[in-house]
């Protein structure tokens, strides 16, 4: 179910005053561990080191990125491969 249209999208607080404080075209990587965050326009263009349980995984985002959640670029399993003849 997604999220009522009177409410609008969910932004951690934190992270957006992070990313307000940095300038355009700042190469730091702002970590977080809020991968529920919806992407905002205002944080095209820069590095998001999101949680993906273990480590912090870098996230550029750009511009079709917008409105999707954060967590979604930050897998947080590792796929090993299905069934099979092992290489030796």
């Amino acid at each position: 179910m997604s999220r009522s249209l009177k409410k609008g999208p969910y932004i951690d607080e934190k992270l957006i005053s992070k990313v307000s404080a940095l300038k355009p075209g700042d190469s730091t990587i702002v970590k977080t561990w809020a991968r529920h965050s919806t992407i905002s326009p205002e944080m095209v263009g820069f590095t998001f080191g999101v949680h993906n349980g273990k480590t912090h995984i870098p996230v550029y985002v750009k511009e079709d990125m917008v409105g999707h959640k954060l967590g979604e670029f930050s897998p947080t399993r590792k796929f090993i491969g299905h069934g099979g003849k092992k290489v030796k």
